[in-house]
């Protein structure tokens, strides 16, 4: 045996290895989390089983399920990236979770995008869950799913970032409270399950300018009405992508 062979070897892991870990746990924490369940599978699945076997909402000409099932998909992606990451890391940034983590061999960088690929993950299991509840139900699809793909990264980032601000500038018990109001008023004026048509001509023209509007009437101009790429809810989303973090990039606190 030669010296040394029990000797410690001293370091940090792998970079990618790093990352990897912390993505695995994120994702485990989120997915053990009662509250985080109910919003990110429960309340959309409720909503999409609901809205489409009860006439409750005039949804225009075809099945009601290919209106309400791009806007429960925007809305899951709300739910993950913006209400969810802003509950978890907001209640993490009080209880010191982020300034021990900020002290390990992983960078600050590097636990971010962590965070955003367990966001993407738990993204990946709520479209393949509600994309077949919604088969179930009759959705006939149309339209590009590059299209599609983009409006999902570019709505990941938009609400990630806003997310991000909230948790790392207000306490965590108004972030709770913020986040879960922002979740229910863009619920019902964000074109998820009610059109934007529906509300006065200025008020409509206001909401369609919101990331969930944004989200929902691009994902529906394609899945539904089988447009290309619908450049004007991607511009609105790539701009709510870019403040958004830099506005936590710059404003973050880790204490």
């Amino acid at each position: 045996m030669s010296a040394g062979t029990y000797a410690p070897r001293p370091g940090a892991a792998p970079l990618g290895r790093m990352i990897a870990a912390q993505t695995a746990f994120e994702t485990r924490m989120l997915l053990r989390n009662g509250e985080q369940l109910l919003l990110t599978v429960v309340i959309p699945s409720l909503l999409l089983v609901l809205f489409s076997a009860v006439d409750i909402i005039d949804t225009g000409p075809g099945e009601a399920v290919d209106f309400l099932a791009p806007g429960v998909l925007a809305l899951a992606v709300m739910s993950t990236a913006f209400t969810g990451q802003a509950i978890a890391t907001g209640f993490e940034r009080r209880y010191g979770v982020l300034k021990r983590l900020g002290a390990s061999p992983l960078p600050r960088w590097a636990l971010m995008s962590a965070k955003s690929l367990s966001v993407l993950v738990t993204e990946i299991l709520q479209v393949a869950l509600l994309t077949a509840i919604a088969f179930a139900l009759g959705w006939s699809p149309q339209g590009d799913p590059f299209s599609v793909l983009l409006l999902l990264v570019l709505g990941t980032a938009a609400f990630s970032g806003l997310g991000l601000l909230m948790a790392g500038t207000l306490r965590a018990e108004a972030t709770l409270a913020a986040a879960n109001l922002v979740f229910l008023l863009l619920l019902v004026g964000g074109g998820v399950i009610v059109p934007l048509d529906r509300f006065p001509d200025g008020v409509g023209q206001a909401l369609a300018l919101l990331p969930i509007s944004a989200l929902s009437e691009g994902l529906r101009d394609v899945l539904q009405h089988g447009s290309s790429l619908p450049w004007g809810e991607l511009g609105i989303l790539a701009v709510w992508a870019v403040l958004g973090l830099g506005a936590a990039a710059r404003f973050f606190r880790w204490e």
